[in-house]
């Protein structure tokens, strides 16, 4: 009976020489857009400009772009600072059965892959679906217990960014499987990371689109690795989960595109922030109150929403971005969180500053009984004069039940690139985004920063 790897190995052989549905294709397309709307602004801050100087020695020869000074590198350097770039707004996608970001790590590797392998846009467009596929249903059968401790992106990630590889590579099954063995015993990222001011969560993004690429590339020579590496005695489910649910990784493969159900985020901060920031806003737009009028809000959520997202002192912009009784106040004071919301003048706002003592993040019962499947929030505001509005938030915009349609993505797209590319040049590598299943080679329009960091 083959292993669960050998099983999913199989499907990524198959799957990457043979045609994607018409919509399977679009939604792809929606992937690789909202990836490099994350990564552009990513790619002029810190952890990934630190990451390109010191590894300087690995830039201007190869093929892969590094993204924020479009300089040719290796394959393995393109994706470790690439992912790592995508991850660091806290704009980058969602599968949300998983708790797990696939955009980073998947398309990191796979387009890095790409352009050193000279591969066209549609291998590229397969490679992805693969990896999101496979990564995305290990994500779901190893949930929720594997969250208490460990960071999906950086764990899971690693076998989706080994499946991408493998693909563009045109690795046997055979040699798919191994790829992915190894990549399991290579998979770590502890979510101690951030529950402090650290920059270790975006590299989480960019190790694990390294490490499945270094994983696919020795495959691809032969190196082999522990076949039963998920369900083993002492293997990746017994170790970072507590009873895996192993056949959720291979129900419906082959027939169900998990890259179809993508939450794309609508805010700028933790998506664990986004039910409550999305139920504050509903009210504040069917009672017309304003932040003054307000004297508490209680935010009920799931487990997740108290211990990532319920500090309610911040001052660094990566606390802000994890912090409910920020983002809610943002919301409330602002109207919206995006990335000016995160600047030292926002961050300490008086009016922001004053209603964010007043929110208090608690558990509710039935969103924790809900989670991983629903991300949502249970928000009470009372206001000065007595009156109380309750609202109870099932999904979040640019969940699946309620997605951005593909205007919102192309604006949301235009918003973040603008101002780093500029307008003309944002606009430009939309359209061939867009067009990217026609594209012979994927190497993209030069696109130059107007600005850095």
């Amino acid at each position: 009976m083959p292993t669960i790897i050998e099983t999913l190995a199989t499907y990524a052989a198959e799957q990457s020489h043979t045609a994607l549905s018409a919509d399977v294709t679009h939604h792809a397309k929606r992937a690789v857009i909202d990836w490099f709307a994350a990564l552009l602004p990513g790619s002029v801050l810190p952890p990934a400009r630190m990451l390109a100087e010191g590894l300087a020695d690995e830039l201007d020869h190869g093929r892969a772009i590094v993204y924020g000074s479009n300089r040719r590198a290796s394959l393995r350097a393109a994706a470790l600072i690439n992912a790592t770039a995508s991850h660091t707004i806290e704009f980058d996608d969602i599968f949300r059965d998983a708790v797990y970001h696939p955009g980073c790590p998947v398309i990191g590797a796979g387009l890095a892959a790409a352009q050193a392998r000279g591969a066209n846009g549609g291998a590229l467009l397969r490679a992805i679906v693969v990896g999101y596929e496979i990564s995305t249903r290990i994500g779901v059968a190893v949930q929720p217990s594997h969250y208490r401790f460990w960071h999906t992106t950086g764990t899971v990630g690693t076998f989706g960014a080994a499946a991408s590889v493998a693909s563009i590579l045109g690795a046997t099954a055979g040699q798919t499987a191994h790829a992915l063995a190894n990549a399991g015993t290579f998979a770590a990222a502890l979510q101690q990371a951030f529950r402090s001011d650290a920059m270790s969560k975006p590299l989480h993004a960019g190790h694990a689109a390294d490490a499945g690429a270094m994983a696919a590339l020795g495959a691809a020579r032969g190196m082999t690795g522990a076949l039963d590496v998920l369900e083993g005695a002492a293997g990746f489910g017994a170790a970072m989960s507590v009873n895996p649910n192993w056949t959720a990784a291979t129900d419906g493969l082959g027939s169900r595109h998990n890259i179809t159900a993508m939450t794309f985020k609508n805010h700028g901060c933790c998506g664990h922030c986004f039910a409550a920031i999305d139920a504050a806003l509903a009210m504040q737009a069917a009672h017309g109150f304003r932040h003054q009028d307000i004297a508490r809000i209680a935010v009920g959520g799931y487990q997740a929403t108290f211990d990532v997202t319920g500090r309610k002192s911040v001052s660094t912009e990566f606390e802000g971005r994890f912090s409910t009784p920020f983002t809610v106040a943002t919301a409330l004071v602002h109207g919206s969180v995006r990335l000016v919301a995160f600047t030292p003048d926002r961050l300490a706002d008086p009016d922001v500053q004053a209603l964010m003592a007043r929110i208090d993040v608690t558990v509710d019962p039935g969103c924790a009984a809900a989670f991983p499947g629903a991300r949502s929030a249970r928000v009470t505001i009372t206001l000065n004069d007595g009156r109380a509005f309750s609202h109870f938030q099932p999904h979040r915009k640019g969940d699946p039940e309620d997605p951005l349609t593909d205007a919102e993505l192309e604006a949301k797209f235009l918003e973040l690139a603008g101002p780093v590319v500029g307008d003309a040049a944002a606009r430009a590598l939309l359209a061939e985004l867009w067009a990217i299943d026609t594209l012979a080679d994927v190497q993209l329009a030069p696109v130059v920063l107007r600005r850095a960091a």
